[in-house]
């Protein structure tokens, strides 16, 4: 019930849509109810079973009457125009009746149709939205393939499983009431043993279903294993043919494959069951039925005759259909909450980085960015631990240190792509966790170690941080400080040459300063390079260094190396080994230390 809550919360902003499905099938239905009566006086036309009936008089608002006036309307439609012309009369009436009511049915659906389109998009809107809010941590722990399935698959399923059969639950239900009405004014004795017989059908029903929640939600995450393992492959597949592990990933996505494929089947099974006990169980039903009017009929009982038995069984089978479907989609919802489920586990996951309401606005960068105190563990493993250091306006300070020390979680932290556990990050004296945090990630330009690049072209991938660019210069000055003009230029298509998914038509070195390039164009007061130049090879990187030299120029960078090489210029270098900081200055300062961390890893890197 929870699931459909949450499902029924989606729907709420397309109530009138809802309204008006709602109200074209119960109009259909009135239009499908009158169509169906006609087979009384068909058939008594056709038998020959049509006596002179008195007019009925005034008009009033009741069975009775209605009843009266429609064989008073044959009786003397017959006298007048003959049999054959009566019967062309009903015919005609039935066509008629028939239209306007397949005519309902096509607005309901047209309904449906906006109705289910509009609030899968929806639900595709806000995962991902959500993932974009969530913080980095979580992706450290979820896997790629599982949150694809979830977008993807789980979005599918809902669509055809949960919203292809809401369409039924909002028209069957009206059908079965309004000719429930019918019947039981047509004779009540038969329609409360047809009733008592419904209830044991459903019951055989409810017990499939139960089970069928519980195997989808298994076979969801079973497809989202296999994606992974897939996606794992696409990554990595230089490493594994590299290590001729082709043999070994087989394996692994054969196990992933056939447990999916053995879930499947489950799932599927039970679903498939559903059509043929339903079938079967409504057409026991029905003979008992049948068999309980005729023995009405012939005993000349319960207001029944040989025709309107006829009528009642057609209107009859008539609401065992729409059961049938209340009963199928009941099996497919139970199918679609799984994957509902598994979307509420993405879009109630803990937003840890948040927005304050009263936040506070910041345009520019003044002063300083001070780390006061600050702590920080991943899954209680501390990473950070006290670190406090102040860094000013203009200033280019390097982190240097052994891999695994914390380095780039410090970094992490000026951005507010993590938050501290203990202690506080400050940007010109204000915690970061009470600025806008639009405005603060507005200061900053970064370039991650792995250069990451969108499928677009050049100039997009540049000019990534504006919505708009129209001044090509900016663009191409931007690239042409990273070193990166000549080679976009010997493209076919130049700066409107697309670089394929993650930048794969490029190499490394091409890659990274694309991604410089960006940084540059953002023009931000504060830079954080995260390895930036470690994927060039020795020429480019000494023209790239040049060049961000120039671009530091009344800057504050934020520069983390493993290359001492390429921070020897900075102002401060900050040694952080095991989540402290060890050692603080400059290179000149930290060198002539003899038993200091710096020096023993500049030592090294000579060597």
């Amino acid at each position: 019930m929870k699931s459909i809550r949450i499902l029924l919360q989606y729907l709420r902003a397309y109530k009138w849509l809802a309204v008006q499905n709602m109200g074209f099938n119960i109009i259909s239905a009135f239009f499908a109810l009158f169509t169906y009566t006609l087979i009384v006086p068909f058939l008594q036309i056709l038998f020959k079973r049509v006596a002179p009936v008195p007019d009925p008089g005034p008009f009033t608002l009741s069975a009775s009457y209605l009843k009266d006036w429609a064989n008073w309307f044959f009786s003397s439609s017959i006298e007048r125009y003959g049999e054959m012309r009566t019967l062309l009369i009903v015919v005609i009436v039935f066509a008629v009746a028939s239209f306007f009511k397949n005519l309902f049915v096509f607005l309901a659906n047209n309904c449906m149709a906006s109705l289910r389109a509009g609030t899968v998009r929806d639900v595709r809107n806000r995962i991902y939205d959500k993932i974009l809010r969530l913080p980095l941590s979580y992706f450290s722990e979820a896997r790629k393939g599982d949150l694809m399935t979830r977008v993807s698959n789980d979005v599918q399923e809902i669509e055809v499983s949960v919203m292809s059969s809401l369409s039924m639950l909002f028209r069957d239900p009206f059908t079965i009431i309004i000719f429930l009405v019918y019947l039981f004014v047509s004779s009540p004795q038969l329609t409360l043993f047809a009733l008592l017989m419904l209830p044991v059908s459903g019951w055989f029903i409810a017990r499939i279903s139960m089970s069928l929640k519980s195997f989808s939600f298994v076979g969801q995450q079973a497809l989202g294993g296999l994606l992974s393992v897939f996606e794992e492959t696409l990554s990595g597949l230089r490493i594994i043919k590299g290590f001729n592990a082709e043999g070994k990933m087989r394996r692994q996505f054969g196990t992933a494959n056939e447990k999916f494929t053995k879930t499947f089947r489950r799932v599927a099974r039970k679903a498939y069951l559903a059509h043929p006990v339903s079938e079967f169980l409504s057409t026991v039903v029905l003979l008992i039925v049948i068999y309980y009017g005729g023995f009405l009929a012939l005993r000349g009982t319960g207001n029944m005759s040989p025709d309107r038995l006829i009528a009642f069984v057609v209107i009859f089978s008539q609401i065992i259909q729409p059961a049938k479907a209340i009963s199928s989609a009941w099996f497919s919802i139970q199918k679609g909450m799984a994957s509902i489920d598994r979307i509420n586990e993405v879009l109630n996951a803990g937003e840890t980085i948040t927005q304050k309401p009263d936040a506070v606005r910041i345009t520019g960068f003044n002063d300083s960015i001070e780390f006061r105190n600050v702590w920080f563990a991943y899954n209680n493993d501390p990473v950070l631990k006290d670190i406090s250091l102040t860094i000013r306006k203009g200033q280019t300070v390097a982190i240097v240190g052994r891999s695994g020390g914390g380095k780039s979680t410090l970094a992490d932290l000026i951005p507010r792509f993590i938050d501290p556990d203990r202690g506080a990050v400050l940007i010109d004296g204000v915690d970061v966790r009470d600025v806008n945090i639009r405005d603060l990630r507005q200061l900053m330009g970064i370039v991650s170690q792995q250069a990451i690049l969108f499928n677009d072209t050049f100039y997009n991938n540049i000019s990534f941080a504006f919505d708009e660019v129209r001044d090509e210069e900016s663009v191409v000055r931007a690239a042409t400080i990273a070193n990166a003009h000549a080679f976009i230029t010997e493209t076919p298509e130049g700066y409107q040459y697309i670089v394929g998914e993650g930048g794969n038509k490029l190499s490394g070195g091409q890659r990274q300063r694309i991604s410089i390039a960006r940084a540059i164009m953002a023009n931000p007061p504060i830079l954080i390079l995260d390895e930036a130049t470690s994927a060039l090879d020795t020429e480019s990187e000494r023209l790239v260094q040049d060049a961000m030299i120039k671009l530091m120029e009344n800057r504050t960078s934020v520069v983390i190396a493993h290359r001492l090489s390429t921070i020897q210029h900075a102002d401060m270098i900050v040694v952080v080994e095991d989540g402290r900081i060890e050692e603080c200055g400059t290179h000149e300062e930290l060198i002539r230390n003899p038993d200091g961390i710096y020096r023993k890893l500049y030592e090294m890197q000579s060597f």
